[in-house]
């Protein structure tokens, strides 16, 4: 056998490889085709389990918790809190139990309206409802915590009960209109928000 000449058993290999991609070929073209001509379609993927709150939940100070509808919230010991209770169109509560002194481990008072906003997430919102030791409280501490003030600055107190400026404080923490805020002075204990 010269140098030149394939051999038999090359030409064989040789047409039967190529007579499988024409096979190939032949069976791919009209896939490709009907792929190409087919109207663009946005991929199907099956939806993200969606969170289920529970039905009952505790916020202590300087936490945020959330129940389904018909839930309720329970906010122990109010004593110089505020709690701020999110009613959703949807139903379901989102609360915040914003505490005077921070909580080792817990969000400042500077950094619980931020979170509630973000708990909820730019779902609608129904009401706002601020509860708990108004006489106690600036509006400024939903600014800059007490804890954030150095030596020998100046803490702001409370004038009295501020209803209005606790109110317009938490509309603008919350990106919420005014309008849709309030704000009731409530004695010492337990908070249950149905």
């Amino acid at each position: 056998m010269s140098p030149q000449q394939p051999s038999q058993r090359t030409t064989r290999t040789t047409r039967s490889r190529t007579g499988a991609r024409a096979v190939v070929l032949a069976l791919a073209l009209p896939l490709l085709a009907a792929v190409v001509a087919a109207p663009a379609q946005a991929e199907i993927r099956p939806a993200a389990p969606a969170y289920s709150a529970p039905a009952t939940a505790t916020v202590t100070e300087g936490q945020i918790r959330e129940v389904a509808r018909g839930g309720v919230l329970t906010y122990p010991s109010v004593t110089s809190c505020l709690t701020v209770t999110v009613r959703l169109r949807g139903g379901g509560l989102v609360g915040a139990h914003a505490s005077l002194f921070q909580v080792p481990g817990e969000l400042r008072s500077d950094a619980i309206l931020p979170a509630l906003r973000k708990a909820v997430a730019g779902r609608p919102v129904a009401a706002v409802e601020v509860r708990g030791a108004v006489g106690a409280w600036h509006p400024g501490y939903f600014t800059r915590a007490i804890e954030a003030y150095g030596d020998g600055e100046a803490i702001p107190q409370p004038q009295g009960r501020d209803f209005d400026g606790l109110a317009k404080a938490v509309a603008l923490g919350l990106k919420q209109p005014r309008g849709s805020v309030t704000v009731e002075d409530v004695p010492d204990g337990d908070q249950i928000v149905r």
